[in-house]
């Protein structure tokens, strides 16, 4: 997801083939040097994109090592051992030892966990999780009606452990994982508020349905579109949004993308397409500097020319990035809020036996501007904060500013 021809030759001795042969051959030959470096120039051809694994590694690794610990563990260890587990420890590992926060291995299950959340279904507490700059799990937000808001999960809470299992050193991916479950059973999370307030919460599992867009209008007649995250449905959803803002005349649209942890690739690309022509770029990926893929909007632009707020926070991420970078570079929206997360990274989905699947990072994307903001974050036209207090007192001083600006 996301994703030679030999030729032969035999010799003649026939003298007068010769004498036509070669000198066609060479402007053969100079046509093709002059198209290759063309192509190479314009990044419709990458060289040695399908050669980019790494090299200095061998193909295949000696697990002699591995055969050591896993006999001294056999041997010694005084406890019950599982073949699958230690086969999957092995994989996990085998993927986390690149240090990447966004390279993952899933065990089947684990697949199945994460393709249903990516389409906005499982079975969890219903919190929206991210990495801090430090490398702390920290809740964005508890969902309205689920057992995380129920059981005190708050905003900017820091989940040091699950199930007694220190976070320290687990991928985000690996964290929900194990958030996630069966309904009906519990998770016990060991949280630190403020930086100095303990506590452990225990939050019973239900099914989880979070709709990728929600829409309204506003009053002034602005039409609102919230995306929560990135899924297969959400150009769908976004498009019927928009074609009821269409049939309502709206002045203006604010696209809020705070608190979105992106998702599918394509799904941004769509949603983008609302606002820019076709032809325009959205974005493009590069693998080791080369361009590997340049993504352009298509479809009709309903929303093209109608005044636009694009509202992001400091978990807006990803794919939320990649909408508000292509519609704040192609000048079709304003930015306001606060400088977003910074993942400029894109990671393909590479189906491995038994239903199990590896994430792995495989590209860097740059908005249509040549900028790439991994670690970096989007940093918005007008600065305006969401405090504590403000969230605490039921405001909204971001979407507050957005109206304003589009009533101006």
């Amino acid at each position: 997801m996301k994703f030679g021809t030999d030729f032969k030759t035999s010799r003649k001795s026939n003298k007068w083939l010769e004498r036509i042969a070669k000198p066609s051959l060479l402007i053969i030959g100079a046509i093709i040097i002059f198209w290759f470096g063309l192509s190479i120039g314009s990044g419709r051809i990458q060289i040695g994109l399908s050669q980019t694994e790494n090299k200095s590694l061998p193909k295949n690794l000696n697990y002699s090592s591995v055969d050591q610990v896993y006999n001294a563990l056999r041997q010694n260890y005084d406890g019950k051992l599982n073949v699958n587990n230690l086969l999957d420890g092995l994989k996990h590992g085998l993927a986390q030892s690149v240090g990447d926060p966004y390279t993952d291995y899933f065990t089947p299950k684990e697949a199945k966990d994460f393709n249903n959340q990516l389409n906005g279904t499982f079975e969890g507490i219903g919190a929206e999780l991210n990495k801090d700059a430090d490398g702390n799990l920290k809740v964005v937000s508890p969902i309205a009606g689920y057992p995380a808001e129920k059981a005190g999960l708050k905003t900017n809470d820091i989940i040091v452990s699950i199930n007694n299992a220190p976070t320290s050193g687990m991928s985000l991916d690996q964290a929900v994982s194990k958030i996630h479950g069966p309904k009906g059973t519990s998770v016990i999370l060991k949280i630190l508020r403020n930086k100095s307030q303990s506590l452990s919460l225990t939050i019973t599992r239900t099914d989880i349905k979070i709709p990728s867009v929600d829409s309204k209008i506003l009053i002034n007649n602005i039409g609102y579109m919230k995306i929560n995250e990135f899924s297969d449905d959400t150009g769908s959803l976004a498009l019927r949004a928009v074609n009821n803002f269409k049939h309502k005349a709206v002045k203006a649209v604010i696209l809020d993308l705070r608190g979105n942890p992106g998702g599918a690739l394509n799904a941004a690309v769509d949603v983008s397409s609302l606002w820019l022509q076709p032809g325009k770029t959205v974005l493009t990926t590069r693998r080791q500097g080369i361009i590997t893929d340049t993504y352009y909007a298509q479809g009709d632009p309903i929303l093209s020319g109608i005044p636009t707020v694009v509202l992001i926070d400091e978990s807006s991420a990803s794919a939320s990035e990649i909408t508000a970078g292509a519609l704040h570079d192609n000048k079709v929206a304003t930015l306001i809020g606060v400088k977003s997360y910074g993942k400029g990274v894109v990671q393909s989905i590479i189906n491995l036996e038994d239903g199990a699947i590896l994430k792995v990072t495989t590209a860097r994307w740059y908005t249509p501007s040549g900028k790439n903001i991994d670690k970096a974050g989007i940093t918005p036209d007008q600065l305006v904060k969401n405090t504590d207090n403000d969230i605490k007192a039921g405001k909204d001083p971001q979407l507050d500013a957005a109206t304003a600006f589009l009533n101006k």
